[in-house]
């Protein structure tokens, strides 16, 4: 039932979207050239590797001049690219991870190999045992506010307490979250 929700609600968001994704990369590659979207590495269902998609909000090659989490005053996020990720207008193509079964609406957010480090192999297995998704229970209550170990708690009760109603939950407030505070 989720999945299915999943891929309909998907199909509905890009169609009511498309106008505003549309623009989004029209303003990216005016302002900074090509590429348009960001093609990221990132660990999802059990683990598996899949290439996460984002409208590239920052300098072409600021994965190798910075880390791959961003501080509130990064320079190397765009001018454009402040106003993609303050509205979240920069997570619109994980729609698409979300149509191919890679991610789904709510779930923890997928990380990037590299922050497999910092998990024990139980809270791991337990993070990994849901489908990512493009919002979460820690961003629908944090946004970018959140610390690592808030993250990792709230991941984890995702995972325990995952159900449809707690979806519609979550996707509620991040749509209050996103019309009021916005992240990095």
């Amino acid at each position: 039932m989720k999945r299915a929700l999943d891929v309909m609600l998907s199909l509905i968001a890009l169609a009511l979207l498309s106008p505003v994704i549309a623009t989004a990369a029209v303003a990216i590659g005016l302002e900074s050239g090509r590429p348009v979207l960001f093609r990221q590495t990132r660990l999802g269902l059990r683990g598996r590797e899949f290439a996460m998609y984002k409208f590239r909000s920052m300098v072409a090659n600021a994965a190798s001049i910075g880390p791959y989490h961003t501080a509130a005053d990064d320079p190397r996020v765009t001018r454009v690219g402040r106003y993609l990720r303050r509205t979240s207008i920069d997570e619109l193509p994980q729609l698409f991870n979300v149509l191919t079964g890679d991610m789904s609406l709510v779930g923890p957010r997928p990380d990037v190999p590299a922050q497999r480090a910092g998990y024990t192999d139980a809270d791991w297995a337990e993070r990994c045992s849901v489908r990512p998704g493009i919002t979460g229970l820690a961003q629908a209550l944090l946004r970018s506010d959140a610390t690592a170990a808030q993250r990792l708690a709230l991941d984890l009760r995702y995972a325990r307490e995952h159900s449809l109603w707690l979806d519609c939950k979550i996707m509620l407030m991040t749509l209050a979250r996103v019309s009021g505070k916005g992240s990095n």
